[in-house]
C-alpha cells in the first residue's frame, strides 16, 4: 500500500500547488494601505452616519449648473449599510407622486432645514408647464467639523451607474478669504459621469480632476488645471477605487489606486494670476499680496455629492449639447430643461438600475503633510 499512499500525496502536493497558482490575491483592505506622508488627522469607517462630522446639505437651488436634482436629507438617499455610505439619487415622483411633480404641488423645504435658498432653492412649485426637480438625491460636506490645509486625501468610493448622473468628491474652502467663487478656489478630487462609456465626454469609465480659481466669475481657466483619466477596462461602477489627492506647500497632485497613476498634477511654480495672463485683461489680482499657492494656501472642507444632468452657466457644460442625443438642451432655462428631462424619462430611466445608481463610498482617510 506504501507505493499508492506516495502517488495520493503527490497528487495532493500538485493539486494544492495549482489553487495556489491560479487562486487571486484578496483584496488589500483598507487598514493594509501605507500611511500617507504624515500622521492620520481624519478617519470614518462609515459604521453609522456621524452627523457630528457630516452635515447634509438641503436645497433645489441647482448645485450653481443649473442641475435636475434637489438635495434632501432622506434616508432613502444617504445611509449606511454594512460599513459603507451610499449617496443614491430617488425620483420625486417615488415620494409625491406624479401628479405633485407636474401639477400644482409646492415643495416646501423649509420644513426640511433648507440650508441654500439661492435661485429659490427652499421653495419650488409645479405647475402650469414647470415641474419640480425629478430627481431628489444627496449632498453632504464637513464644513465646520473638519477641514485641512496641506493634506493627503483617500476615498474609497464605487461611482453610480445611470444617464446623466454626476458625482463628485471635491473640496471648498473654508472661509471666502480672497471672495466670492472662484477667487477663493474650489479642488475636485473626481468628478464623473454615470453614462455608457461610448459617451463622447467620457461615462463612468473616466473622471477627471480640476482646480477652480479666477478673479471673479465666470472668468474661470479651469482647462489649465484639469485633467481626465480613462480606466483601462471596465468601469469605475465595478468596483471600489482609492481617489488621493496629495497637496502640500508647493505643488498639488492627484490619483487613482496609487501613486503610479497621477491624474492631475500642479506646480505652485508661478502665481495663479501669471497663470491665467489676467494681467493682459487688467483684472483684478485677489491674491496680489500672497505666495504662488494662493487661492490654494487655505484649508479646505469636503463635499460628497450625487447630481443630476443641468444646463451648465457661462463657465461651461458638463453634458455639452454637441455631445450627443440627451433629453433636454443647454438653451433653454433651466426650468424648461427639466421640465424635458422629466418628460423624457423613457429615455434615461432604463439605465438607473437599483443600487447601482448610488455613488457608495467605503472609507476616508486624511493625513496631515
Amino acid at each position: 500500500m506504501a507505493p499508492y499512499l506516495a502517488l495520493l500525496a503527490l497528487v495532493i502536493l500538485l493539486a494544492n500547488s495549482i489553487a495556489q497558482t491560479t487562486t487571486a490575491p484578496p483584496a488589500m483592505p483598507a487598514s493594509a494601505l501605507p500611511p500617507a506622508g504624515g500622521p492620520l488627522i481624519f478617519s470614518d469607517d462609515f459604521v453609522t452616519f456621524n452627523t457630528d462630522v457630516w452635515r447634509h446639505e438641503v436645497s433645489a437651488s441647482g448645485g450653481g449648473n443649473g442641475e435636475f436634482q434637489y438635495y434632501s436629507s432622506s434616508s432613502n438617499n444617504s445611509y449606511v449599510r454594512n460599513g459603507v455610505l451610499f449617496l443614491r439619487p430617488t425620483l420625486t415622483s417615488d415620494r409625491l407622486g406624479t401628479s405633485a411633480v407636474e401639477n400644482g404641488y409646492t415643495l416646501n423645504l423649509w420644513a426640511e432645514g433648507c440650508t441654500t435658498n439661492d435661485n429659490g432653492g427652499c421653495t419650488r412649485t409645479s405647475g402650469n408647464g414647470q415641474v419640480l426637480p425629478p430627481v431628489q438625491s444627496a449632498r453632504i460636506n464637513t464644513a465646520g467639523k473638519f477641514d485641512c490645509l496641506h493634506c493627503h486625501v483617500q476615498i474609497s468610493a464605487r461611482l453610480p451607474r445611470g444617464d446623466w448622473i454626476w458625482p463628485a468628491l471635491w473640496m471648498l474652502p473654508t472661509g471666502a478669504t480672497y471672495g466670492g467663487w472662484p477667487r477663493s478656489g474650489e479642488i475636485d478630487i473626481m468628478e464623473s459621469r454615470g453614462n455608457n462609456p461610448c459617451y463622447a465626454e467620457g461615462g463612468v469609465d473616466a473622471f477627471g480632476s480640476t482646480l477652480h480659481w479666477g478673479p471673479h466669475f465666470p472668468v474661470d481657466p479651469y482647462n489649465l488645471t484639469h485633467e481626465q483619466y480613462h480606466l483601462p477596462r471596465g468601469d469605475l461602477g465595478e468596483d471600489f477605487h482609492v481617489y488621493g489627492l496629495i497637496w502640500n506647500s508647493t505643488d498639488l497632485l492627484t490619483y487613482i489606486d496609487s501613486l503610479d497613476n497621477i491624474v492631475l498634477s500642479v506646480k505652485f511654480d508661478r502665481k495663479f494670476y501669471d497663470r491665467g495672463n489676467f494681467s493682459a485683461h487688467e483684472y483684478e489680482n485677489p491674491w496680489s499680496d500672497r505666495g504662488n499657492a494662493a487661492p490654494f494656501d487655505k484649508p479646505f472642507f469636503l463635499l460628497f455629492n450625487v447630481a443630476v444632468g443641468g444646463i451648465g452657466n457661462e463657465i461651461g457644460r458638463y453634458f455639452p449639447d454637441e455631445a450627443g442625443q440627451k433629453p433636454w438642451v443647454n438653451t433653454d432655462t433651466q426650468p424648461q430643461a427639466m421640465a424635458s428631462f422629466w418628460r423624457q424619462r423613457q429615455q434615461w430611466l432604463p439605465s438607473w438600475n437599483g443600487e447601482d445608481v448610488a455613488m457608495a463610498i467605503d472609507w476616508i482617510r486624511v493625513y496631515q503633510l
